[in-house]
């Protein structure tokens, strides 16, 4: 369904919706190194910043697993809200961030105690929101809201909605620049691609695309 890189680019982690499980693929040898029993349906993937550990977020169990990339193994498994999507980490690693679709939320999980800090409602619980990054600062988290046709923008510290971003129709994928500048929108429903600046929160760009765009990356 979705995988992620291990930022020393030595490992991909897949999620395989059908069988449950999280292959890890050695980049290099193009070999498989493990494959690990996950949640039900497993979808998005997302490794910590020191490529310690992968979060791995389950559709139909409303599960994450907790991966130690070290010793390829689950660790533990967390329960959030209803249909959770897409996961990313904080900067330094403290904080992870998951998005549920159904239950309209995103849920808090501090890294170290695994304890659930708080779940956060997304446009009072009707945003849908699947995507989900974090500004290379660390201070605001950008959340793609389907159902809205928002990009929500949260104070990563106080967990507070600061804005709510017009974009395109059914946002699902969302990345942002390495100097934190700029936030994409992939706009399924509107066939596009949102530009927005950080600065302001004001979509500056709209770009056209192929039929039902998902996802976006930012290199």
């Amino acid at each position: 369904e979705q995988f992620a890189i291990t930022p020393d680019g030595a490992r991909i982690y897949a999620s395989n919706e059908d069988g449950g499980t999280a292959t890890a693929i050695d980049l290099q040898t193009r070999k498989q190194i493990a494959t690990l029993v996950v949640g039900i349906e497993p979808e998005g993937v997302a490794v910590s910043p020191d490529g310690r550990w992968v979060y791995v977020t389950s559709e139909t169990s409303n599960s994450v697993s907790i991966i130690d990339a070290h010793a390829n193994k689950v660790v533990a498994n967390l329960l959030v809200d209803l249909r959770p999507r897409a996961a990313a980490f904080t900067p330094d690693g403290s904080r992870a961030f998951v998005t549920a679709e159904v239950g309209g939320t995103v849920t808090v999980i501090d890294t170290k105690t695994r304890d659930i800090i708080t779940t956060i409602p997304i446009d009072r619980g009707e945003g849908k929101p699947v995507g989900v990054v974090v500004a290379p600062d660390g201070k605001r988290l950008y959340v793609a809201c389907g159902r809205t046709g928002t990009l929500s923008v949260i104070d990563a510290k106080s967990y507070k909605t600061l804005a709510s971003v017009p974009v395109g129709r059914r946002p699902w994928g969302v990345a942002i620049t390495v100097d934190g500048r700029y936030v994409y929108t992939a706009n399924g429903l509107s066939n596009d691609v949102s530009v927005i600046d950080t600065s302001t929160n004001r979509v500056v760009a709209t770009i056209k695309v192929g039929g039902r765009p998902w996802g976006v990356a930012v290199w």
